[in-house]
Order: structure tokens, then C-alpha cells, then sequence
């Protein structure tokens, strides 16, 4: 599967604890032979923070310690983006992007993009900063992968389609999907889907993402 993600970080995890989250799925998606692009801001505040604090030699670290991750830079929604979207099946937008971003990708979605378009949300600002949060235009998106049952209550009252992970969600969904017809259950830091209804797939093999934080 042809994914692209959409990070405020890969790289750095200065003052970013979602950085080691969301390292863990880029490399369950990688490990299942999926191809997979990362997109993170030219400019963005944890990388340059982290590099002013310790300098090039922490870039270095995260590069041996994870060989196998890499992501491009962007300056926001260009001809490189676009490429990337035309040619994806499954885009994740992660909340820490910029606003402006948000909207572009939602709006290529809806005026000629195939793939399925996800916003991820890991934090709790949809309740702490609700102004901050009715900013991001997610009109052109599938959907919320939310972190916990708060979020996705706030997202459904919005009227947006959201799922987030708990036990009865995942016996049921063991109890009553075969296995052969989805691609991933999503798993991992309270967030969780049933991906037929997610990827509206029918022909892959199951796997999982728990446990990756």
C-alpha cells in the first residue's frame, strides 16, 4: 500500500513526545512492506529547537537508531505534495501541522484525490484549545483517528466520522471480521479502527500496530 503521513516531526522528538509514537507506525507500516513518505515542516520548532540544543550529532543519532526511517521537507503544500497525493492510497494528517496545510490536503482530496485522507489527533486540545482546534478545516477528510473516547465524542458532535481503541471495540472486532479481508487494525496509544470500514479494503492480510509506543 502507497502510504503518506504527515508529521510535525519525524526526526526530532524535542518537546514532541508523539515523535516516538508515530516512529513506531511508520516502521510496523515498513516492516509489512508497505511504501511509505513522511512529510515534516522545513521549519518546524522541534527540529530547530532540537538542533540549536544539540546540534547535528542528535540528527546523526536518530539516523543510526533508526536506519530504515527518513522523511522530506516541505514549505508547505507544493508540486511535491500533490505528486505524493496523486499516487497514494491511504494519507494520515497528524494535528500538529499547520492549519493551512490541513485545508490544502482536504481540499486536493476532494477535488481529485482516490485516497482515503485520515486526521490524527494525539492531544487533548480539542478540549483545553477548542478555538485553537476550529481552525483546521477537515471538511475533505474521511475521518478522525482520535486519541480516546473524549475526542472522538467532541468529533462525532462536530459531525465527523471518529474511532478511537478500547477492549469491548477490539474483542468485537476479533470476534466478527475475517481476518484475510482487512488490511491493519490500528492499534496503540488508545487509537484503533476497523480497517474494512477504514481503507475499504477486501483482498489484504491482517496485521497489527499495538504496542508501539
Amino acid at each position: 500500500m502507497r502510504i503518506v503521513m504527515f508529521y510535525h516531526s519525524l526526526i526530532s522528538d524535542w518537546n514532541h513526545g508523539n515523535a516516538h509514537f508515530l516512529r513506531g507506525i511508520v516502521s510496523e507500516m515498513l516492516s509489512r512492506g508497505d511504501e511509505v513518505r513522511v512529510f515534516e515542516p522545513a521549519n518546524g520548532w522541534s527540529a530547530k529547537n532540537l538542533r540549536s540544543e544539540c546540534g547535528e550529532d542528535a540528527v546523526r543519532k536518530f539516523h543510526a537508531a533508526y536506519p530504515m526511517l527518513e522523511s522530506e521537507t516541505h514549505n508547505g503544500f507544493d508540486d511535491e505534495i500533490k505528486d505524493a497525493l496523486e499516487h497514494a492510497e491511504l494519507v494520515i494528517v497528524h494535528e500538529w501541522n499547520d492549519p493551512a496545510l490541513v485545508a490544502a490536503i482536504g481540499a486536493h482530496r476532494l477535488r481529485c484525490g482516490s485516497y482515503r485522507l485520515y486526521f490524527h489527533d494525539t492531544h487533548h486540545r480539542m478540549v483545553s484549545e477548542p478555538e485553537t482546534m476550529s481552525r483546521y478545516d477537515l471538511s475533505g477528510y474521511d475521518g478522525v483517528l482520535a486519541y480516546g473516547d473524549v475526542l472522538r465524542r467532541l468529533y462525532e458532535e462536530r459531525g465527523f466520522r471518529a474511532w478511537t481503541w478500547h477492549e469491548r471495540q477490539t474483542r468485537e472486532f476479533s470476534g466478527r471480521v475475517n481476518a484475510t479481508r482487512c488490511k491493519a487494525i490500528w492499534c496503540g496509544l488508545e487509537i484503533g479502527a476497523m480497517a474494512k470500514e477504514l481503507l475499504n479494503c477486501t483482498s489484504f492480510s491482517l496485521s497489527r500496530a499495538n504496542g508501539l509506543n
